[in-house]
């Protein structure tokens, strides 16, 4: 398929969790809102009323997940095929998966995740977190390979973000590969597209504003002890 998202382009993470000062849907489309004006390509939401929001008001493509706890299983973004289906339900152009090879609360096998998805028309990014996971994902059908996951799974220790991953991924896979997860400056998404990422994902970096201010009082801290 091609990519509904351009070559070379920024999508922007609009997220908060319920505990954080921006939760709710209608500060997640202003945020969604400004990134379209700052240039954005593309939308990555989680849950279902902040992905019908956002569609609803910002004509971009939108990355939809939706982040959920299972008693018992570690993973977490869109966890079951019937998680899936109601994310692009709720208007997903793309529905973002976790596609790590922990096992997933419906019994079902990421394979058999991939293929049922597919057959009901939903483009899959696969949200992974090494080389090996990324090269499967694809070959059972992925539309698109995101680094989301390095570095946040036990086996998967790496400095992010994971420029290397994308890389290696870069040179083997034939659909979109995805840079996301630490980038932090314009100079992480530019070296990200460098190593062959098709487009890069920031969120943090952008859309968090707690944790920008953390970033600038610790900097300001590192002034002091000098």
């Amino acid at each position: 398929m091609n990519s509904l998202i351009p070559k070379q382009s920024l999508v922007v993470s609009c997220q908060a969790l319920e505990d954080e000062p921006l939760h709710g849907s209608v500060h997640m489309v202003a945020m969604a809102r400004a990134a379209k004006a700052g240039g954005a390509s593309g939308i990555r939401a989680n849950s279902l009323p902040d992905v019908r929001a956002i569609k609803a008001e910002i004509d971009l493509p939108v990355i939809g997940l939706w982040k959920k706890d299972y008693d018992g299983f570690e993973v977490y973004i869109t966890p079951t095929v019937e998680d899936a289906v109601a994310v692009y339900e709720a208007g997903a152009d793309i529905v973002a998966i976790d596609a790590t090879s922990r096992p997933r609360p419906d019994g079902i096998s990421l394979q058999d995740t991939i293929q049922v998805l597919k057959g009901k028309g939903i483009p899959v990014m696969a949200d992974i977190s090494t080389f090996e996971e990324g090269v499967q994902a694809a070959q059972w059908g992925a539309d698109y390979v995101s680094t989301t996951l390095s570095g946040y799974t036990p086996y998967s220790q790496a400095e992010l973000p994971n420029l290397d991953l994308v890389k290696r991924l870069a040179g083997v896979l034939t659909v979109p590969l995805v840079a996301e997860g630490g980038i932090s400056t314009p100079e992480e998404s530019r070296a990200a597209l460098q190593a062959g990422a098709h487009f890069a994902v920031v969120g943090g970096a952008i859309t968090r504003p707690q944790a920008i201010t953390e970033r600038f009082i610790s900097g300001m801290k590192e002034l002091s002890r000098i």
